[in-house]
């Protein structure tokens, strides 16, 4: 198999992938013409890639597009999952829809910026004051149901698997479960019904590589949403295991669709 990578820490340890900078594309044509497998572009490669070149990228399409924004996961899951995503109002930020959702919303809510991660631009909003100063900060208005919850999970999906998972227990300074914001890792079962969910979703929307974070309600499972390139600092093993995963992925898809060409009967 010929592999090109367009990041070059993410596929760092992988065997016999050749990395082109994103900004060089142009610059190697021929090669990505050539290559099985483009792992990892950057979002606005992929027009040229997928539908200019028609070459098969890694993550697929879906992880890119459902995974852009969290408008962009909100609106999916409430199509494949309704009663598994927190109840959520997305709005234009103007004056009347502030005042309708201010007055609509149970408090305490949560408020996001919708391209953001890391835990960054998520806010609880409790105050007038605190919905006013989120509404200073975005374009775009979401706010979203609060869960009654003191952690959640990150499951990392991979290829057409679980790969990972671990629980994140909320940070000291509250509200926020992300490792980058200060919240604990705790290595635990992951419950049969998060496993189940994910599964679900990952295979119903041709996700293929992401981490989805998981909370309980009791025994209910809720998607919060994906982040489809995820961080390694969860478990020591991660980007082992996730390695592992993706290179027997690209393997037997490959296979796959070699099998597929050879099966197919000659024109007349």
């Amino acid at each position: 198999m010929k592999i090109i990578s367009f990041d070059a820490l993410r596929t760092l340890h992988l065997p016999q992938v050749k990395y082109i900078k994103p900004e060089s594309m142009y610059d190697h044509l021929e090669e990505i013409k050539e290559a099985d497998w483009l792992l990892f572009p950057q979002y606005w490669q992929l027009t040229a890639l997928v539908h200019g070149l028609r070459k098969r990228i890694f993550p697929s399409l879906a992880s890119y597009m459902i995974g852009h924004d969290k408008v962009e996961m909100t609106r999916t899951f409430r199509t494949v999952a309704p009663h598994q995503h927190p109840y959520t109002v997305i709005a234009a930020n103007t004056p009347y829809e502030a005042e309708k959702i201010w007055d609509e919303m149970p408090s305490p809510f949560v408020a996001k910026i919708p391209r953001s991660s890391m835990g960054n631009g998520v806010f609880l909003i409790e105050t007038p004051s605190q919905w006013r100063d989120y509404v200073a900060k975005t374009d775009v208005l979401y706010a979203q149901e609060y869960l009654p919850i003191d952690r959640d999970m990150r499951v990392i999906w991979v290829g057409n698997k679980i790969v990972s998972g671990y629980w994140r227990l909320q940070s000291d300074n509250g509200f926020h479960n992300n490792i980058s914001q200060g919240g604990q890792v705790e290595v635990a079962l992951i419950p049969k019904e998060a496993q189940e969910l994910v599964t679900f979703l990952a295979q119903s929307l041709d996700i293929n590589h992401a981490g989805f974070d998981i909370a309980m309600v009791g025994s209910v499972p809720y998607v919060i949403e994906i982040n489809r390139i995820f961080g390694n600092q969860g478990l020591p093993t991660i980007q082992q295991d996730v390695n592992t995963e993706l290179l027997n992925y690209l393997n037997e898809q490959y296979l796959l669709s070699t099998a597929m060409l050879i099966d197919q009967p000659s024109g007349f």
